[in-house]
């Protein structure tokens, strides 16, 4: 008994090896190639379950997805021959799985290889016909877009599409950045000392208007204060002409009154003259001194 259930064993074995070995399913975030033999045969299966020749034919997969590759820090040259070091990246997947196995072989380090080359090739083109100032301000936008689409064209004959490239930083140098920031110190110092020199030139221009306004108003008040003291005293002239005219003899004695307590009207005051002279003629009852 033993004997006749050995053999149906192995067969029972081998049908599910065969079985095991025919189908295969390709996951939709997979590209499959089949080989026959060691020989390329077919690369365009769809996500699902597929079958193969079993023990004949073999089936390798790829990874579909969007893959990253990020480039190492390089060195490149400027338009100025200023050496700026440059970080980017690039975003690619596989097109063409049988392009792609037999450019690199199936080998993703291959293509990453040939993919950091084309890269930096394309840097070093695009940062040579261009300057720092360009390339940080002006032109990074359409650097990045020349840097795809000249990629897209080069990558072709590995099978593979391009779906974005980056670049991440622009960064001088130690030595040259310190020489950057000592010159655009010194810029900024010479700015603000311009600056200084055009407030001070100000300042000094607001002053000098200010002195003069000063003196124009001062001797504007001047001239109108004499003015308004000769009017002042032309009226007073006038109104004592008239008072003298209106009674003489009244403002003869007024003036002699006036006279006299200016004379002597301190406590201390002493007078030596003539009692009959003519200062006390008003006293005498002969009208003005």
């Amino acid at each position: 008994m033993q004997d006749r259930t050995m053999p149906f064993f192995f067969i029972a074995a081998f049908a599910l090896l065969a079985i095991a070995n025919t189908a295969f399913i390709v996951d939709q975030r997979e590209r499959a190639v089949l080989f026959q033999l060691g020989e390329l045969k077919r690369a365009d299966y769809l996500p699902g379950l597929h079958f193969k020749l079993p023990f004949m034919q073999s089936v390798r997969r790829f990874d579909g997805r969007i893959q990253e590759l990020d480039n190492a820090t390089e060195n490149f040259l400027t338009a100025e021959k200023k050496n700026v070091e440059v970080d980017s990246y690039i975003k690619w997947r596989i097109a063409d799985p049988t392009q792609y196995y037999r450019s690199t072989g199936g080998q993703e380090i291959v293509a990453a290889d040939r993919l950091s080359g084309i890269l930096n090739s394309g840097l070093r083109s695009q940062f040579g016909s261009r300057t720092i100032q360009q390339a940080i301000n002006t032109d990074r936008i359409t650097m990045m877009q020349a840097l795809e689409t000249e990629a897209k064209e080069k990558v072709k004959e590995l099978g593979i599409e391009i779906i974005d490239v980056r670049i991440k930083s622009i960064n001088l140098p130690r030595e040259v950045s310190d020489s950057v920031y000592d010159r655009m110190r010194a810029e900024r110092t010479r700015v603000a000392a311009e600056l200084r020199a055009k407030g001070a030139e100000e300042g000094e221009k607001i002053r000098a208007n200010a002195d003069r306004d000063a003196q124009v108003t001062v001797a504007d008040a001047y001239r109108d204060a004499e003015k308004l003291r000769g009017e002042g005293d032309a009226k007073a002239a006038e109104i004592y002409a008239k008072a003298y005219g209106a009674d003489a003899e009244f403002y003869k004695f007024y003036r002699s009154m006036g006279a006299y307590r200016d004379s002597i009207g301190g406590p201390n005051d002493v007078l030596v003259i003539e009692p009959k002279g003519e200062f006390f003629r008003a006293f005498n009852g002969g009208g003005t001194p």
